[in-house]
This record gives structure tokens, C-alpha cells and sequence, in this order.
């Protein structure tokens, strides 16, 4: 294998995070002091991850797979061979047919151009007149099968590219992995020669036909439950769309600055003649519990006298000063409430507005927000997948994954809950004391 590869370091330099770094599965690359500029070594197995990965598209590389060693063309003693087809029906590639010459009796033929090396032609032959597994390992010619370890596998399809035979290496819609198909792999091991993570083995016939059997029943319902899923996208666009249109009419028709309103009722009204059947009013906690609150913040001009207090207290760095002028409050700010308490003129507001469920009955509510939140970070840790997204936007750094398991610095923690509104999979909830 050759691999050649080029890094534009003035790109590079752009980069903080260096996601390469992470991505390599056998540590090829390194940052050299004094500038930390990357480097590639020659401990490179060419499976462009790194590249995959690189957001300024500073690595360019460029791998050429050397031709493996493969299994010779099974031989055919033509003196055994008695035409009965069972080779020819056998062969998944169409690479055998019946020959017959005015000097020779019929007999099957192989073309070599095709034949990807499978050895089913030597299995099927009631004679044994097919001579197959000269140079594969004992464990082939044994009825081994070859597998793709999952749990190793690192998703770089380097396998699927030098696969020879068609249908043998799939990739799963669910686990978007690569997983061999053991009626079709000619265990011809250009794979296993190519896999960077060594994720790819032998394994019994009988193991590699179960787990085959198990991905392919997870693929099937997946299909059902996707299905199914876009009926209930379309019942959530149109939930989305009642808890907005009522959002609106009720905080339109309040003036106060805190208030509370039971609107189950209305809930149910709109429920009920816009969404199809199925779709029941006790369901509706559900996704309230999914639902984000709605939080503005306002700077009262007249009040502020851009003292700058509020400005050592902004977790984020989102206040911006501008004497003698009020302060600035950009689009980064976590609503966390610090500035409001620190504030000695009452200049900043925060007000939240949201919908709770309580005793059976839904409620939309406004709410100021006097100060930092109190309560805890729960995690759900069956449905957190690791993404890291809540990780990134922290603004405390009070978030890190320890032993593969999300964990909350309880000190650091300001309560923002802006993990609960980014996590794509609401693994992470923010439950208030009140």
C-alpha cells in the first residue's frame, strides 16, 4: 500500500481543536513543537480519516491499495468431471459454463477474468473433480467465515472499496458500519490485508451466519420504523406549529410580567381537528417535556448606567460595554441569570415563557428570571449517545464524559440548561427545584 499524502500548514494553523489528532487509529499523526505544525509518520495505513475529518481541508492524501495475495482459480480435472451443472448453478458470478470441443467431452470451464475465488464450485461438486484452497490459510479450507468486528471497526470503508465480490460487504443503515454477508465473501482477505483496526477476523461459520442473521433483522425494522416515522414527523410538525400559534395568542393577550394560564382546553381543541387519530391529549406531557422555553432578554436603557458589573459576571462574554452608552447583550448569551442579579440598578430582564404539565392539566406560563437558576443536570443515560454536543457548548466546561459516561462538575455547573436544549437526542434534562 502507498500512500501519499500533503499538509498545508497555513491552513492548519487556523486550526485549535485538531480533530485529526483524534481520528487517527494508530497515532500516525503528531504535532512537532515549536509551532505544533502536523505530521504525518510512516506508521500511516492510508485510511484518510484524518482528511474526513479536517475542517479547514488542510490534508490532502491519496492511497494506492498494492494487489493483495489471492486464492489461485480453483483447478477442474476435467477426467472427474461428469457435466452435471452443480458448479455452474453454484457460482454467484456467473464465472462458470459447460464446454464441449470436438477433441474433449464436456466439462466445466472457469473464466478467470470473474472468478472472484470463492470456492463454492469446490463444495458443490458431487466428484471432487474441483481442486480449490492451494495458498488460503487452514482455517478457510476448515469452513471458517470472515467477520467484521464491530466493536473495533472504526468506519473508514476501507474494506468496501477492495472487496471483489459484489454483495459481500454491506453497510448497515443503522450502525453505519460495514458487515460481511457469508453466502457471498470469497474469503479472498483483501479486506482483512487493508483494515486499519484490525477489526476484521475469522470467525465459525455458524457465529458468522447468527450475527449476520441479527444485523439483517435490525436493518428489516429499521425500514418498518422508518415507515412509521414519517407519520409521526408529520404529526409533530403540526404539534409544533399548535404549541407556537397558542404561545403566541396567549403571551399576546398578557401585560403582566408573570402570569400563568391553564390551557388544556385549548390544547385539546386544536389537537383534535388538526392531527390524525392515534394521537391522545395525555401524550401531549410527552412532548412538552421536549419542547425548549421560549427567553428574552431587554437592557432598560434608562436604568443602565454601564457600571460594567454585569460584565465580570457573564459566564460567556457576550456584555458588551459601551460607555456612556447602556451595555450591549449579543446573541451568546445563556440566559443564566447572573447579570440580573449582580445588576445594582435593575437595568437587566430576563423573562422565560414555557408550558408545564401539573395534576393532569397543562399550563403556559411567563416568569422572570432573578438570578441563577437552582436545580440539577439528570442525565439520561440509556439514550446519551456520546456526541459530545452538549460537551462543546458548555459554557463552564461543567460537562465531560469520564469512563465513556457524561458527568456534571456540580461546581461549575451555572445551570443555563443550554446542554438540555442542544442535546439532538433530550438525553440531558435540567430539572428546577421549583
Amino acid at each position: 500500500m502507498d500512500v501519499e499524502y500533503e499538509i498545508d500548514s497555513s491552513k492548519c494553523e487556523q486550526c485549535e481543536e485538531r480533530p485529526c489528532l483524534l481520528s487517527c487509529p494508530v497515532d500516525a499523526i503528531n504535532q512537532v513543537p515549536p509551532d505544533n505544525h502536523i505530521e504525518i509518520n510512516e506508521k500511516c495505513v492510508g485510511c484518510v480519516l484524518c482528511r474526513e475529518v479536517c475542517p479547514y481541508d488542510a490534508i490532502t492524501m491519496k492511497t494506492t491499495m498494492a494487489e493483495p495475495i489471492r486464492e489461485n482459480v480453483p483447478n477442474i480435472n476435467k477426467k472427474l468431471c461428469r457435466q452435471c451443472g452443480a458448479c455452474v448453478h453454484a457460482c454467484k458470478t456467473g464465472s462458470i459454463h459447460l464446454e464441449s470441443t470436438g477433441s474433449e467431452e464436456a466439462h466445466s470451464v472457469i473464466n478467470e477474468d470473474t472468478c472472484v475465488r470463492c470456492g463454492y464450485c469446490a463444495r458443490v461438486c458431487p466428484t471432487e473433480a474441483i481442486k480449490y484452497g492451494e495458498i488460503l490459510p487452514r482455517s478457510v479450507a476448515g469452513g471458517k467465515a470472515v467477520v467484521v468486528n464491530q466493536k473495533k471497526c472504526i468506519g473508514c470503508m476501507t474494506c468496501t472499496r477492495v472487496c471483489p465480490s459484489r454483495g459481500a460487504i454491506n453497510v448497515g443503515e443503522v450502525s453505519k458500519l460495514p458487515y460481511i454477508n457469508p453466502a457471498y465473501c470469497a474469503r479472498c482477505e483483501e479486506c482483512m490485508d487493508v483494515c486499519p483496526s484490525t477489526a476484521i477476523r475469522y470467525s465459525s461459520r455458524k457465529r458468522a451466519y447468527k450475527d449476520y442473521n441479527k444485523i439483517k433483522t435490525m436493518e428489516i425494522l429499521s425500514e418498518i420504523l422508518e415507515k412509521d416515522a414519517s407519520k409521526l414527523s408529520k404529526n409533530a410538525s403540526r404539534i409544533n406549529s399548535i404549541f407556537n400559534k397558542i404561545s403566541r395568542d396567549v403571551s399576546a393577550s398578557h401585560e403582566e410580567d408573570e402570569f400563568e394560564e391553564d390551557v388544556t382546553g385549548l390544547l385539546e381543541d386544536e389537537i383534535k381537528g388538526m392531527v390524525d387519530g392515534g394521537l391522545e391529549i395525555d401524550d401531549i406531557g410527552e412532548i412538552i417535556e421536549k419542547t425548549n422555553p421560549k427567553r428574552e432578554k431587554t437592557v432598560i436603557d434608562e436604568n443602565c448606567i454601564a457600571c460594567g458589573v454585569c460584565v465580570d459576571q457573564c459566564p460567556v462574554n457576550c456584555i458588551k460595554l459601551q460607555a456612556p452608552l447602556p451595555i450591549h447583550i449579543t446573541e451568546g448569551c445563556v440566559f443564566c441569570g447572573r447579570c440580573v442579579e449582580a445588576c445594582p440598578f435593575d437595568a437587566v430582564s430576563i423573562t422565560e415563557e414555557h408550558f408545564a404539565t401539573r395534576d393532569g392539566r397543562i399550563y403556559f406560563s411567563r416568569e422572570k428570571i432573578k438570578g441563577p437558576r437552582k436545580g440539577e443536570i439528570v442525565v439520561d443515560y440509556d439514550s446519551c449517545q456520546q456526541c459530545e454536543v452538549c460537551v462543546n457548548r458548555c459554557p463552564e466546561d461543567a460537562l465531560s464524559f469520564q469512563d465513556d459516561k457524561l458527568t456534571v462538575d456540580t461546581d461549575r455547573c451555572i445551570r443555563c440548561a443550554e446542554c438540555e436544549g442542544v442535546c439532538p437526542l433530550h438525553a440531558i434534562k435540567f430539572k428546577a427545584e421549583n
